[in-house]
């Protein structure tokens, strides 16, 4: 697909279009990967149980979140199943405890998943727009500078929001209790404290919205080409979203797994309260991982990682583009 084929196509479908689009995406790869976490959390649990009042993090590609196993709250983590892999403990799950518990964790993913990533991918459209208006169709920096700000922007105004479900998630609160959390936290250690985990997130999110973006449109750009298309397929953007977000994931991983270790130590519970935030700098993390575990350590997880990142990304984009046409062929009929 050339320059000149895509610039009306997105000058057609209006903001409110891109966000319904991007809320569809989001709705869909939470509820066909999300499944794929359930019963990984589920092999973990069985091999080294999470004890009382710890906590675990869950994503499903498109959001992290975390999961607080206290109280009997998240008992279906924690149900016996002498599972032999992970085909074996989809069918066992599936068998023994119905379909619904392999949605366990949807709830709170779709709480943060849509509006981060309608922000998100809202934000790219239209930073693309303006970037081309301004620089030219042929400008190849465009992905890379409208993903960075994109993702900068969307991590910033989830962060608070993390924090306050996480707070919730960790016993029943009722309004004013959180209200009251929120203010004594910000009188005690400032407004800054609302973003706790966001650098190593940002480290994390941003150069891959960045790598993930370039490859994305390169590789659509490719694909056309090769098949002598004008504009790309559902197959040719399922697999460009599939490859892009494999690769950005196999590079961002060390920062992936730095926000691991931050956001499980910051979370630990004693005494039903959340415990104080580990005061360490992601590279004296970095630091502490590669002397324990050699550099290895940094990509703790690669495989898990790849095979949820690369189905989600796939899913979304596809969904996202289909979206967008249909929008613009309704678009195109009214005119």
């Amino acid at each position: 697909m050339d320059a000149e084929t895509e610039g009306p196509l997105m000058l057609k479908v209006t903001p409110l279009q891109q966000m319904l689009s991007s809320c569809a995406g989001a709705i869909l790869t939470s509820l066909m990967v999300t499944p794929l976490d359930v019963v990984k959390i589920r092999l973990q649990a069985q091999s080294n149980p999470f004890p009382k009042g710890k906590c675990f993090v869950y994503s499903n590609g498109l959001m992290d979140h975390m999961c607080i196993c206290e109280g009997g709250k998240k008992a279906w983590y924690k149900k016996p199943g002498n599972f032999h892999g992970t085909w074996d403990a989809f069918l066992k799950i599936l068998r023994n405890e119905g379909i619904k518990s392999l949605w366990s964790g949807l709830p709170p993913t779709l709480v943060m998943a849509v509006p981060a990533t309608v922000v998100y991918f809202t934000c790219y459209e239209q930073l693309s727009a303006l970037l081309r208006s301004k620089l030219g169709e042929n400008e190849t920096r465009i992905p890379i500078v409208a993903g960075i700000v994109a993702r900068f922007g969307a991590v910033t105004m989830i962060s608070p929001l993390e924090l306050i479900r996480t707070k919730m998630q960790s016993k029943k609160f009722s309004y004013k209790e959180l209200h009251l959390f929120i203010s004594k936290k910000v009188s005690e250690d400032g407004w800054i404290s609302l973003w706790k985990g966001w650098a190593p997130t940002v480290l994390r999110d941003v150069p891959f919205s960045a790598m993930y973006w370039y490859n994305y449109e390169f590789l659509k750009k490719w694909l056309c080409e090769k098949s002598g298309l004008y504009e790309p397929t559902f197959m040719i953007n399922f697999t460009s979203g599939a490859l892009s977000g494999s690769f950005a994931a196999v590079a961002t991983l060390p920062f992936d797994v730095v926000k691991t270790q931050k956001q499980t130590q910051l979370w630990t519970h004693e005494n039903h309260t959340i415990s104080v935030p580990l005061h360490m700098s992601t590279w004296a993390i970095m630091k502490n991982i590669v002397a324990e575990n050699g550099f290895s350590g940094l990509f703790t997880g690669l495989i898990p990682r790849v095979v949820k990142i690369a189905p989600a990304c796939a899913i979304m984009i596809s969904t996202y583009e289909l979206g967008k046409t249909f929008f613009q062929k309704q678009n195109v009929q009214r005119q």
